[in-house]
């Protein structure tokens, strides 16, 4: 087979879609840009704010499936978000430094944890989603994924002050309700029951209330489950109804311990 043949071949196959691939690496750029904007203190704001309008208008080329006029109003609406978005991220950032034994300031959880990444690139994406910029909020989403191995949804409704913790194996789907003061440790899954097509507009992921932990491997399903508020989720727990206030729900798997002297006897 010659070249000529091969590359005809290939553009026989190719989508039929205008897919710009170009927008993916954008956008990564955006997000990186976006993130040392808001946390670097050496950040020349203006000049930073002005790189960042240029990118956010080379995407919207191609995420922005509205009237240009609309397009270029949305950075406006964007930008108008960040101060509140800052707010939160910085009291999300000490709730995971009061939280985390581990944590030694402030300045380590902006720059070392993967969880803190993971709900700053959430809180910023979803605005976006607010916005109805889906693949520009999708993407964004799925870099954080790739960086933290977290998973959020931009569509989530997360309040402040929230903690993920290690990161890791995270799922929180996209009709996912969490109010604050919630701790998430690594492995946990907040999805849905059935992944139905026709069940789209419809809340599929559960409702966290206030004050609750949920720890390692968890597994929380379905729109209507709701996890009231003080409650304690322990860990490779398998959820999917809703469960009242003040509960603790466990594993009831035992794990037997024995001497290995007693078994060599």
């Amino acid at each position: 087979m010659t070249k000529n043949l091969i590359i005809k071949k290939i553009a026989l196959s190719k989508s039929p879609n205008s897919i710009n691939y170009g927008i993916k690496t954008k956008t990564e750029e955006f997000t990186e840009k976006l993130f040392f904007t808001l946390f670097d203190n050496h950040a020349d704001l203006e000049e930073s704010i002005d790189a960042l309008e240029v990118l956010f208008k080379d995407i919207s080329v191609v995420a922005c499936k509205k009237p240009q006029q609309k397009c270029d109003a949305v950075w406006k609406a964007f930008l108008e978000k960040l101060p509140t978005v800052l707010e939160q991220l910085n009291q999300d950032a000490r709730y995971i430094l009061e939280n985390d034994p581990a944590s030694n300031n402030v300045e380590e959880v902006y720059l070392a944890y993967p969880g803190f990444y993971a709900i700053a690139i959430y809180r910023l994406s979803h605005e976006l989603y607010l916005l109805d910029m889906l693949l520009f909020s999708r993407l964004m989403s799925e870099y954080a994924h790739r960086i933290t191995g977290t998973d959020i949804h931009a569509g989530a409704s997360i309040a402040s002050p929230f903690f993920i913790d290690h990161a890791t194996g995270i799922v929180i789907g996209e009709t996912t309700v969490i109010a604050k003061h919630v701790k998430i440790y690594q492995g946990v899954t907040l999805g849905a029951l059935s992944v139905s097509k026709d069940m789209k507009n419809s809340k599929r992921h559960p409702t966290v209330e206030e004050d609750v932990c949920i720890y390692a491997n968890a597994t929380i399903l379905g729109g209507e489950t709701t996890i009231g508020k003080n409650s304690i989720v322990g860990g490779n727990s398998w959820v999917t109804r809703s469960i009242p206030e003040g509960s603790v729900v466990s594993n009831t798997t035992t794990t037997d311990i024995k001497i290995k002297e007693n078994i060599q006897k």
